[in-house]
């Protein structure tokens, strides 16, 4: 029997003993009583708290949100995200690299008028994206870094450093201001990675920083696509993933003061805090994968999903 065989990717309690999670609605709630007002590069009103941590322990499920339903509907944000975390780990900067892999909600923010802005031809993220930040990251000899071949062989070689570092920020490409070219459509909000293994226990645990948070729309992907990976790591080295730990520099939400649920993010902030916690899926991993890169949404099933509302539209401005 191989080491991946034998070692559980997730050691998930039964389903009945899990405690239900309530930490998405408890940053939900910190949003709405605590959030500072203030302006924001779309023009509209942002609702904001700095700095927000989260621990999810994995045998106590996946954090895959109940307070609205991400599984169901023609391009689902549970797959969507899955299929955009895949993309960015084989290098994709492209919409259509995206939409290959299953992912295809950047067409707002890669259309020829924002492009054009940065120098990039349509439908290009551009070379500061995570894709390329991830794999191709600007290396002084010249070559090409990859960043994410690199983690994986270390922690393969040497898993007792405490060096597993993956960033998403090439730091020339994001300037704003006079004399300065942001190539990139939009700057990389999340993907900062400090990957931790212990090779006593044979167990892996991922702290994630996320520098800029949509809570009521981009959260819920970005939960499953580090969670996820979190998983993915663990089963390409013949680890458990334990916990998955997660900061928010900047978490906000969107508002126009008119209450409208189309422009207003509060309002379905609030139809999701009137939703009672639930506890977290089980999520498991296609056991034939043992090459990071080799992964696809569809090597991920997801069972014990009990959302509380039905997927509705939630606006997040451009």
């Amino acid at each position: 029997m191989s080491t991946i065989e034998s070692v559980p990717v997730v050691r998930y309690k039964p389903f009945v003993l899990r405690g239900p999670d309530s930490q998405y609605q408890a940053l939900l709630s910190r949003l709405l009583n605590e959030g500072e007002e203030t302006g924001s590069a779309q023009g509209v009103p942002r609702l904001a708290v700095v700095n927000h941590g989260m621990t999810f322990d994995l045998s106590n499920g996946i954090p895959v949100i109940t307070e609205r339903d991400v599984v169901s509907g023609k391009h689902p944000t549970f797959y969507q995200a899955l299929g955009e975390l895949c993309a960015f780990l084989n290098g994709a900067r492209t919409q259509e690299e995206l939409e290959s892999f299953g992912c295809f909600w950047w067409k707002r923010w890669v259309t020829a008028e924002k492009c054009v802005k940065r120098g990039l031809q349509p439908g290009d993220l551009g070379p500061g994206s995570y894709g390329p930040a991830w794999t191709a990251f600007p290396n002084p000899n010249g070559k090409p870094f990859n960043q994410i071949q690199h983690v994986v062989e270390q922690m393969r070689e040497r898993p007792e450093l405490i060096t597993h570092i993956v960033s998403p920020f090439i730091p020339p490409y994001l300037g704003r201001g006079k004399g300065k070219t942001q190539e990139v459509v939009v700057v990389p909000c999340h993907g900062l990675l400090f990957i931790y293994t212990n090779p006593r226990t044979r167990e892996l645990s991922l702290h994630h920083i996320q520098r800029s948070c949509d809570v009521p729309v981009g959260l819920a992907g970005n939960l499953v696509q580090y969670a996820a990976l979190t998983m993915m790591f663990a089963q390409v080295l013949g680890y458990t993933a334990r916990t998955l730990h997660y900061t928010i520099s900047s978490a906000q939400c969107y508002h126009t003061n008119d209450h409208n649920p189309e422009t207003d993010q509060r309002v379905a902030m609030r139809e999701m805090l009137s939703t009672k916690p639930q506890q977290l899926a089980t999520v498991r991993l296609n056991p034939a994968v043992t090459d990071i890169f080799a992964f696809r949404k569809e090597d991920f099933t997801i069972h014990d999903y009990y959302p509380q509302s039905e997927r509705r539209p939630v606006w997040t401005p451009v």
